[in-house]
């Protein structure tokens, strides 16, 4: 059974571009694989801490030395781990703020970024054979011929990040000029619509 790992990320609930990106997209890909199972993280109500001195001290130690305070540490983490590691696609689901992810993303990605699980001692990735999709929401048009080009750092990141542990087919959905819907420029309905093609294709 093909699995979809669904990551969201916006705290603005039903006005959020990026979770009316996913709903689309999850939309599609059932229609696509009407027998996958979707598994949905929404990190606005995972309670993410940022990386701490004890987590670094348990991640730091052998597994086998843990103690109980180490296991339970590590234990989100590991949690965030399986998920991935147990899909077929990764969607990640993102606002831009101030060019880059929010803090919220970065601190999961710190979470998933494990040498021995999703990376290699030797430094190789070990998230290989699955497919990513970023479907980014931002203010700005950071697209090929824009005069901003050089500030999309968001996408450089993940792009970046989601090499290293291994994943390296990885198709972004950009939905820059996003601020048209806050203003009431475009619904977001008309919006979303703009953006179905691109949507459509990677769901497939």
């Amino acid at each position: 059974m093909t699995k979809l790992l669904v990551v969201e990320t916006s705290p603005r609930g039903d006005h959020s571009i990026s979770r009316n990106m996913t709903r689309r997209f999850v939309a599609e890909w059932r229609a696509a694989h009407p027998d996958g199972e979707v598994v949905h993280r929404d990190l606005m109500e995972t309670h993410l801490q940022f990386i701490s001195a004890p987590w670094l001290q348990a991640y730091f130690t052998p597994p086998e030395q843990h103690s109980p305070e180490m296991k339970a540490e590590l234990s989100l983490s590991d949690e965030l781990v399986g998920e991935l590691l147990a899909c077929d696609h990764l969607v990640i689901a993102t606002p831009v703020y101030n060019y880059n992810v929010p803090a919220v993303l970065k601190a999961w990605i710190d979470s998933i970024v494990r040498k021995g699980l999703t990376l290699g001692f030797d430094g190789k990735g070990l998230v290989v054979g699955k497919t990513a999709t970023v479907l980014m929401a931002s203010g700005g048009v950071y697209t090929e011929g824009s005069p901003i080009r050089d500030r999309d750092i968001a996408t450089q990141y993940l792009r970046l990040v989601l090499g290293v542990i291994g994943i390296t087919d990885v198709t972004v959905v950009a939905g820059g000029g996003a601020k048209a819907v806050d203003m009431r420029e475009t619904t977001m309905e008309g919006f979303i619509g703009t953006l179905q093609p691109e949507i459509g294709s990677a769901a497939a």
